[in-house]
Formats: C-alpha cells, sequence, structure tokens
C-alpha cells in the first residue's frame, strides 16, 4: 500500500468520456476515484448521486472515495454502499450524531470518513478521531471545483496530525480543495497523506495523466 494516496476527484472530469477520464488516470498511478456528491442543501451545487458511482465501479476497480456534502447522510449510506463505494466521508456539520453515523459506514464495510469545513475547528471532531478511519480537511470551501487554495488550513492539518499520532492512529489524513503542484508540497510537510485533486489533474495542459504524475513526482 503506497504511503500517500492521490485520490483524482471526477468532479472536473469530462463525463461525455468518464470511461476514458477514469482509464487515463488510473494508467497513470491514481490510487483513489474521488466522487463528491452535493445535494443543493448543504451546498449550493447538485452534483452526482450512487447511480454516478455505480458507474465509476464499473468502470475501474480502484477504490472508490465518496464525499457525501449532503444533509441526514445517514438516510444514504446504504445505497452508496450498495453502489460500490470503498469509502463514505460525513461532514461534521450534518451528524448530530457522528459516532453513530461512522459506525453505521462501518457497518456497511467500508471506510468511515469525517470532514472538516475549513471554518469548523478541529475541536469539533475530537470526540470520533479514534473511530475514524480517514479525516478530510477541506482547503477550500465545499461545493465547487476550481476555487482558490485556503491557506490557514496548512495549520489545521498539522493540529489533527499531531492528534491523530498521540492517539497512534492509522486514519488516513485527507486533503481537498486547490490541490495542486504549489499547495501539495504545504499539506504534505503539514502531515497529510491523502490529496485530493480535480482541475490539477482532469484540466492538466497535457492531459489527465500528466496531471496524476505531476503530484505524484512531488510524493
Amino acid at each position: 500500500m503506497n504511503r500517500y494516496i492521490i485520490s483524482t476527484s471526477i468532479l472536473s472530469a469530462d463525463f461525455a468520456r468518464l470511461g476514458e477520464e477514469i482509464a487515463a488516470v488510473e494508467a497513470a498511478g491514481a490510487d483513489w476515484i474521488h466522487v463528491d456528491v452535493m445535494d443543493g442543501h448543504f451546498v449550493p451545487n447538485i452534483t452526482m448521486g450512487p447511480f454516478i458511482v455505480e458507474t465509476c465501479r464499473r468502470i475501474t476497480q480502484l477504490p472508490l472515495d465518496v464525499h457525501l456534502m449532503i444533509e441526514k447522510p445517514e438516510r444514504y449510506l446504504e445505497a452508496f454502499a450498495e453502489a460500490g463505494a470503498s469509502g463514505l466521508t460525513v461532514h461534521i456539520e450534518t451528524c448530530p450524531d457522528l459516532s453513530g453515523t461512522l459506525k453505521q459506514i462501518k457497518a456497511l464495510g467500508c471506510r468511515a470518513g469525517v470532514v472538516l469545513n475549513p471554518e469548523t475547528p478541529v475541536g469539533a471532531i475530537q470526540a470520533v478521531l479514534p473511530e475514524a478511519d480517514l479525516v478530510l480537511v477541506l482547503s477550500v470551501n465545499p461545493g465547487y471545483s476550481g476555487q482558490e487554495f485556503i491557506p490557514e488550513t496548512i495549520g489545521k492539518v498539522s493540529e489533527i496530525r499531531r492528534k491523530l499520532d498521540a492517539l497512534r492512529s492509522s486514519a488516513w489524513l485527507e486533503v481537498d480543495g486547490g490541490i495542486d503542484v504549489e499547495t501539495l508540497p504545504k499539506m504534505k510537510a503539514a502531515g497529510a497523506t491523502a490529496f485530493v485533486a480535480a482541475t490539477a489533474i482532469f484540466r492538466h495542459p497535457a492531459g489527465a495523466a500528466a496531471g496524476v504524475e505531476s503530484l505524484r513526482d512531488l510524493l
């Protein structure tokens, strides 16, 4: 298993050529396919649901890293697990019983992750850190691809890294938002181990495979 993960977000892929796009990043050495699910309520954008996850599952054997930017995610966990999600990541901001939701995800056989929005303090997830298989720090506000990286989130990653190390946790520390050749090294130095990239991969001038390779070279 790689010590560092490149998770390619299909939010910036060309959906008319989704099969080719996923095949290209898989061949280039991407580790996970990241699926951003948005409901138009928790975030202003509306994107994809279980049908897209099921489509990706038919296209690739890579783990599907599914980020649920939705209200009441517990209602949909089973549908996403059945569609082929490998990991389900939920927001502290939408889960009144976060511990219960993480247990539900694990019971479905998926990696259980928790997400922090840029303005949410690390203390909000302190109680569930021992249960999390993955912690995702958003370095942009959730909702749209291609936003400007928020530098203040680097300190948040460092803080979570210290807490995970103190717990001797093997959880992935994932970052998502404005991750490119400039920001990835800063997040890696802060302690991140999994890097979600959309624009830097699928909008790379030389193609998606070159996008993956440019990030992989930094790891």
